[in-house]
């Protein structure tokens, strides 16, 4: 089969299109890949700078729409079924990968599978941080940084579905209107933030932030809390991993809250499929859209690579491995 490996720890420059023999399905799920999710840790991954360090050379790529080719007994899916799937092992930037059956779901029947690519982790992970971990209530206030990507647009769908009130964070007037498109009430630039969202709270602050960059993005985004606010710490697209005087949080009564999906499954595995189930709800109820922004070929993999690492991407980023049909 084709896929897509990193030969060299030097970013999208070491990715190379070769031939691999196919994966073994044992008690997984394997899937015919159509199309590929292209994420943050995709990145990291090809420099050699994410917590997961696989042995050269191997095959990045998490997120993955397909049909299903073999599923194994008790699975909630089966051979040719339209599926999204996650897998923790890598292997998705390929014609076929294998999948843990509980990280297998059927594509709703609206959703094409560039839309689905990008599905399990992205809303999975916003699920797990608004609900799990900031305890999201329904009315409250919810910020959402990096506001047009993928995980950015999947928060903010996610907590408009929980019945919060949304203000997006986001670069420029190109991804405010994907930010607007995803559902958000009120956009904000980058460059002057915090007072948008006093003005917007009347001077309160938010109830939850949700932050993907880390840095200053973090101070400012401690300071917007209103009592009893959370920081969510999802990331650090913005390479600068931040720290806390403790005593900023106890004097104001607020909570930085870290959120690791794909540790917490490691042990917690049953979640998935409550969360799951309440995704498959709110695409039922047209709350859920998964907005994709450009779409590669395989082999120019290393060109979505370099959109992610510009700060260029709205939307998800999605390879075309397969054509649909």
């Amino acid at each position: 089969m084709r896929a897509l490996q990193v030969q060299k720890l030097t970013g999208p420059d070491g990715l190379v299109l070769v031939d691999v023999p196919e994966p073994e399905a044992g008690d997984a799920v394997l899937i015919d890949v159509v199309a590929a999710g292209v994420s943050f840790p995709d990145l990291l991954l090809s420099q050699g700078k994410y917590q997961m360090k696989p042995e050269l050379p191997f095959v990045p790529g998490v997120e993955v729409a397909g049909v299903v080719r073999q599923a194994p007994p008790g699975a909630r899916v089966k051979a040719g079924d339209r599926v999204m799937g996650f897998s923790f092992t890598l292997g998705g930037f390929a014609e076929v990968c294998a999948v843990a059956p509980e990280l297998a779901f059927p594509i709703p029947q609206a959703w094409s599978f560039e839309q689905a690519a990008g599905v399990v982790m992205n809303y999975h992970t916003a699920h797990f941080a608004l609900h799990r971990r900031g305890q999201l209530k329904a009315g409250e206030t919810v910020v959402v940084h990096g506001a047009a990507g993928g995980v950015g647009t999947a928060a903010v769908q996610v907590a408009k579905g929980a019945g919060a009130r949304v203000l997006a964070v986001v670069g420029d007037a190109r991804k405010a209107e994907m930010a607007k498109r995803a559902g958000a009430d009120v956009t904000l630039l980058v460059n002057d933030w915090p007072a948008g969202v006093r003005e917007a709270t009347d001077g309160r602050g938010a109830d939850v932030v949700l932050d993907v960059v880390g840095g200053d993005i973090f101070d400012k985004s401690l300071k917007v809390l209103a009592p009893e606010g959370r920081l969510l710490v999802v990331g650090f697209a913005g390479g600068q991993i931040p720290s806390v005087a403790v005593n900023r949080l106890l004097l104001r009564n607020v909570s930085v809250v870290g959120v690791a999906w794909g540790a917490f499954l490691m042990h917690g595995p049953e979640l998935t499929a409550t969360i799951a189930k309440d995704l498959e709800g709110l695409a039922e109820r047209g709350i859920l859209n998964p907005l994709v922004g450009s779409v590669f070929p395989l082999e120019d993999g290393a060109k979505a690579l370099r959109e992610l690492e510009s700060r260029a991407a709205v939307g998800k980023v999605v390879l075309q491995v397969k054509k649909a049909g």
